[in-house]
Formats: C-alpha cells, sequence, structure tokens
C-alpha cells in the first residue's frame, strides 16, 4: 500500500479528498501525455493503469478503515450511553485518525467530566471539520446555553482534570448541593412550625 501512496505522491495519511484530487490530477496529465509518439506516450499509458490501480488500492482500504472506524466510534458512544467514561476516554485515546466525530465524541466525555471549557474547545473543531454537521451545531449550542446559565447564576466551571470526580458529572455536585441546601430549609420550617405550634 506504502507503493500505491508513493506513486500517487502522497504521505499514507492523506485524506480521501487528498486522494481523489492528486488522482485526477495525475489522470489528466498522463491521458494528455499518453498521445506522444513513441516511448514518451507509452509510458504515460503504462503510468495511466497503474495509477488507476493505485487509486482502487488505496480508495478499498479507506473504505475498510471507515467502517472499522465507525464499529470503534460505536463502542465509544455505548461506554458513554453506560457512564463508563474511563473506557470511553482509553478508546478515544487509541485512534490514530482524529476526525470531526473524533471531536465530538471527545467532547461528549470532557463534559460529562464538567470540563466546559474543554469540551467547547472539541465541538469547535468538530464544527471546522465538519460544518454542516447539524448534531455539532445543536450540542454547540446547548453547550454554550449552559454556559450563559452558570455565569448568569455564579457556576464556576471546572477545568482542572485532577479534580473531577463523578459526583461532578451532569451536575452532580451541584444537585447534591441543592438537596443539602432544600434539607436545611425544611428542618428550620419544621422548628419554626413547632415552635408557633407551641404558642
Amino acid at each position: 500500500m506504502k507503493e500505491s501512496y508513493e506513486f500517487l505522491g502522497l504521505p499514507e495519511t492523506a485524506s480521501a479528498e487528498e486522494v481523489e484530487a492528486r488522482y485526477r490530477e495525475l489522470k489528466a496529465k498522463y491521458n494528455e501525455e499518453k498521445w506522444q509518439d513513441g516511448e514518451a506516450g507509452m509510458n504515460a499509458a503504462r503510468k495511466l493503469e497503474k495509477l488507476e490501480a493505485a487509486y482502487g488500492d488505496i480508495m478499498e482500504e479507506k473504505k475498510h478503515g471507515t467502517e472499522a472506524q465507525g464499529n470503534a466510534f460505536d463502542e465509544v458512544a455505548a461506554a458513554i450511553r453506560s457512564g463508563d467514561i474511563p473506557k470511553a476516554q482509553s478508546l478515544l485515546d487509541a485512534f490514530n485518525e482524529r476526525n470531526a466525530e473524533w471531536h465530538y465524541l471527545q467532547s461528549v466525555v470532557f463534559y460529562k467530566k464538567s470540563w466546559m471549557n474543554e469540551s467547547k474547545k472539541q465541538l469547535e473543531i468538530a464544527m471546522q471539520m465538519d460544518p454542516s454537521n447539524e448534531k455539532y451545531k445543536d450540542a454547540y449550542e446547548k453547550l454554550k446555553g449552559r454556559a450563559e446559565y452558570n455565569e448568569q447564576t455564579g457556576g464556576a466551571e471546572r477545568t482542572d482534570p485532577d479534580v473531577s470526580s463523578p459526583s461532578d458529572q451532569m451536575g452532580g455536585s451541584m444537585c447534591a448541593n441543592c438537596a443539602s441546601m432544600c434539607y436545611t430549609y425544611l428542618c428550620i420550617n419544621l422548628i419554626f412550625s413547632l415552635c408557633c405550634g407551641c404558642r
């Protein structure tokens, strides 16, 4: 496969779009040169055949790679749904190619850890890589809404990975604080009710 990339003059990390563009460029070049007289024309015709084979091999490999990547993304999403955030992060770390979907899923993992700034940055990268994706746009708007709400209510966002805990995920610590406050008010009301009843 390395030889196929070398023939196109591309690195093995080249995207499908880069391969397609290079293929069209070389095809036009060799199609024009094959009409030359003698050895030059025959050489161009041979290169044209080799180009078709190299392009076919690369695109077939990329197709299988995309399918495998899709299955791996499904596994990350399943880990997130089950609440196994460490597993989801470990799966994401194992990816070599990090496309828009990778950045989206990394954003979700950061969100689950309550690392809002990091989550926002990953979503911005995902949207830059795939501007037409409505899922990314919708997630970004929701994240912005939560950030604005936190600013209005004085909620501080956590950005230090070392201080995260499972109770902080999805507003866990906020809910715990709220419950504690409600319980305190309930006790105070009960005390006042008992005092008033004694009069």
